[in-house]
């Protein structure tokens, strides 16, 4: 069980949607209206959550993209009382995520590539992050949470 799923109240933000590119900002979007509805939410929580949905979320398609019977994509947000964020996607695409190489340690990538970056944001800004397996099921969920 991923651990963030225990954190996201029943009735946080729930959606599901095709592993296509042009959901990404759709998602993105929705998690900044769902954060912007709770009281006291902290404005850089709520930019920071939108940036990395939106890397995650990138990842999903294309790990969807990469499988023989693409299943849609799911997103799960929610908010404790303290203010902290916890977002969750799954995908049904193969493989685990690739661990970031860190650029700035290790100097070997260009600051102009484009691809790589995702996991790499999400490991600088997210207070905890992690990938789950779905068991026996082709696929994983990537979860972060921010406070």
């Amino acid at each position: 069980m991923c651990p963030v799923r225990a954190a996201v109240p029943v009735n946080a933000l729930a959606m599901t949607f095709p592993p296509d590119p042009v959901w990404v900002r759709s998602a993105r979007e929705a998690v900044r209206t769902a954060m912007n509805t709770v009281v006291g939410a902290k404005q850089d929580l709520i930019e920071t959550a939108m940036l990395l949905t939106s890397e995650v979320v990138t990842n999903a398609v294309a790990a969807a993209g990469n499988s023989l019977t693409p299943g849609p994509i799911g997103l799960r947000a929610g908010w404790t009382p303290d203010g902290a964020i916890h977002v969750l996607v799954r995908d049904q695409g193969p493989g685990d995520p690739a661990e970031p190489d860190d650029p700035l340690q290790d100097g070997d990538e260009s600051e102009d590539e484009e691809c790589g970056r995702g996991l790499m944001l999400v490991t600088h800004e997210a207070t905890d992050w992690g990938v789950c397996q779905h068991g026996r099921e082709e696929g994983k969920s990537v979860w972060f949470s921010l406070s």
